[in-house]
């Protein structure tokens, strides 16, 4: 007889010992340590940052929107794979204990970002509300985990629905009424909170009486989310080491492509060339990872009020993006028409190259011209002359020896 509860033990081992496979490479690479000398400056002026926090700041509405963002934030992992829809869906009377032990699991795996969040927002409101207990923030961080725990739940009963609009209008008005339940209870106003739970209450009465008109499971969609919850996993990962069996996602970008494609020009030396700026550019992976990473980095030096710490990030940024770019060389790795190309190995290294110095060279000048916003004019020419010294130098040491076949 089909034992769904053993099946789920099963299936979750095998999950486990897929990720750790790969957490092993991300959590042992350069990018960690960048990471830790990030979080660690964070942390610094975060400190710097409330010593100097105004009384207007609205600390209610930062940690309500923060706590019923992270309330609604509830994906079921259910570890399906699409081969079950050919071989489970006839067992599906039978995969109750399945389903039950896929919540209490996608329920626990998200416990860590709800202690990271209140871990961050803690000093915060500790600073804002010096004259209340600390189990009040406690009592607040309890009710949290309540509430993700119902919206974990009405979570999984719209996923029975078919209809697209239904589910995204009741994620809409669930997190309109968590962010109002927190933003009360940060306040202080227990009476307004506690009338907004009622509403959540009646809300979660009625998803649970649409969930029993649709009884069946939705099994391609259960698939779909799963499946690409962990193609975004395979992509992260593949940041780091070889991941033989994502799959990347195409898009076509056209504007994007008619113009770069233009710049190469029609010769036969450079079919590299137009193929890593190609590929640079559809796929899903690596111009949003460089314009994410492009941001992020301007934010730092934007507002991090010491300048040599700007310039560190300069350079922090500068490696993080040129280190990710690497997989860019091995993208085509599995795709023997690549070998075919009646073009010398050597140019397919040398175009490679030169696209990494273009766009580490367009990250340099636009850090470069914050300085310039802010009248730092000692800090732009630094910037610039670092960043230039800095790619040049990772480029053909390390890069450069990364470059095999």
């Amino acid at each position: 007889m089909f034992d769904s509860h053993n099946f789920f033990k099963q299936r979750l081992s095998d999950h486990i010992k897929e990720l750790s496979r790969y957490l092993r490479y991300i959590f042992n690479g350069h990018i960690a340590v960048a990471m830790l000398f990030l979080i660690s400056a964070l942390a610094f002026y975060y400190q710097m940052w409330l010593e100097q926090l105004p009384e207007q700041f609205p600390v209610a509405w930062v940690i309500g929107i923060s706590f019923g963002i992270l309330a609604s934030y509830n994906p079921v992992r259910t570890l399906l794979k699409e081969p079950d829809l050919v071989f489970l869906i006839a067992a599906e009377q039978q995969m109750n204990a399945y389903f039950r032990n896929a919540l209490l699991y996608s329920f626990i795996i998200q416990l860590y970002i709800v202690l990271l969040v209140a871990a961050a927002l803690g000093p915060l409101y500790f600073h804002s509300y010096s004259e209340r207990p600390g189990k009040l923030y406690v009592l607040t961080i309890v009710v949290l985990l309540i509430f993700k725990g119902w919206n974990l739940i009405a979570n999984w009963w719209m996923l029975h629905m078919q209809d697209q609009y239904v589910r995204l209008v009741d994620i809409c008005v669930r997190l309109i009424l968590n962010i109002s339940v927190f933003y009360f209870i940060i306040k202080g106003n227990m009476v307004l909170a506690g009338m907004a739970t009622i509403l959540f209450v009646f809300l979660f009465i009625y998803v649970f009486s649409l969930s029993r008109k649709h009884v069946g499971i939705n099994w391609p969609l259960l698939v779909e989310k799963d499946q690409g919850r962990l193609q975004s996993f395979y992509r992260l990962a593949n940041m780091f080491t070889d991941v033989p069996h994502i799959k990347s996602p195409i898009k076509e970008r056209k504007w994007l492509v008619s113009f770069v494609s233009q710049m190469v020009p029609f010769q036969k030396k450079y079919t590299y060339d137009y193929l890593y700026r190609i590929t640079f550019l559809r796929s899903g992976d690596y111009l949003g990872m460089y314009v994410r990473l492009l941001i992020i980095g301007g934010l730092f030096i934007y507002f991090v009020p010491n300048e040599w710490m700007k310039l560190i990030f300069v350079l922090l940024f500068l490696y993080m993006s040129s280190f990710q770019m690497i997989t860019l060389y091995h993208h085509h790795r599995t795709i023997m028409w690549i070998d075919l190309y009646p073009v010398e190995l050597i140019e397919r290294k040398r175009a490679f190259m030169k696209w990494l110095y273009e766009l580490s060279f367009i990250q340099v000048i636009l850090f470069s011209v914050i300085f310039l916003i802010q009248q730092a004019y000692i800090g732009f020419i630094l910037a610039l002359i670092g960043g230039v010294l800095f790619t040049v130098i990772f480029m053909n040491g390390y890069v450069s020896r990364k470059l095999t076949g």
